[in-house]
């Protein structure tokens, strides 16, 4: 018996559209709530949300087979990059990919030797069903989805070189850092921003990899999902309970949606 099929890899190599919500609330309870509104697919922030593996671990088991997993660790680290696959993660998305030599060595990471440095621990681990998927070790590699994102100007220059390396399965541009880098801090939407997202996406789609990205912004959404963008997070769980919450208590008391506070950086 083979590693379980990764059914969000196989869409993206064939550029079917996938429609995701971030998950910063950390709570397994609201990881269910969310897989099971139908999104495609669920990022599982371990960037900036306070998450830690334990933590992963019960959302990945509360969002199960309703929806696809998506973790984003805080930081492209061999060993925590072992930890998170061992605990059924199978696709990942890395922050702060700087170079193809970066990616390259994030390819290395999630693969077990000889192709790569992935500690061999599955017999302890739920990715193999605690050893009873016996042949997870020849097959969890091709069931594993690397997602890397570029945030800054110089990385999204690279980003061609990047989504070329061999193993990289799709580049995600990060908007909110890449508006601050370019100083535009908190303006992701700045024309000067779209028109760069715009370069970066046509390099990596010519080298024949799919890309993402995040906005809560429902025309960009579109606009995005038109210029080819392959899995596309439309918002987070703590945007829509915060914007949600806000309108409720204003809607009671009749106050004008201009008095809502609570607004989107994405």
């Amino acid at each position: 018996m083979p590693a379980p099929k990764n059914l969000f890899k196989q869409a993206l190599a064939e550029r079917r559209p996938q429609i995701g919500l971030w998950l910063g609330l950390t709570s397994p309870y609201t990881a269910e709530i969310c897989a099971g509104a139908g999104y495609d697919w669920l990022l599982v922030d371990g960037e900036h949300a306070p998450n830690d593996i334990p933590s992963l671990l019960a959302q990945l088991q509360a969002i199960g087979a309703a929806s696809h997993a998506v973790v984003r660790p805080p930081i492209g680290e061999a060993w925590l990059i072992k930890q998170v696959l061992d605990i059924g993660a199978q696709s990942l998305l890395v922050p702060m990919v700087e170079s193809a030599a970066q990616a390259q060595a994030l390819v290395r990471a999630v693969r077990y030797p000889p192709h790569g440095v992935r500690g061999v621990g599955a017999a302890l681990a739920r990715a193999s069903a605690f050893n009873r998927i016996p042949d997870y070790l020849q097959t969890a590699n091709a069931e594993i989805c690397l997602l890397v994102q570029v945030e800054t100007l110089s990385a999204l220059e690279k980003a061609g070189e990047i989504a070329a390396v061999d193993g990289v399965d799709g580049v995600f541009i990060g908007p909110s850092d890449l508006a601050a880098d370019m100083g535009f801090l908190g303006r992701p939407g700045a024309p000067e921003v779209l028109e760069a997202i715009a370069r970066g996406l046509e390099a990596i789609h010519g080298a024949g990899k799919p890309s993402g990205i995040l906005t809560s912004d429902m025309a960009l959404a579109r606009r995005y999902l038109a210029d080819g963008v392959s899995f596309l997070a439309i918002g987070t769980d703590v945007g829509l309970l915060g914007q949600a919450t806000t309108r409720h208590l204003a809607d009671f008391r009749g106050e004008p949606e201009t008095k809502l506070t609570t607004r989107s950086i994405y």
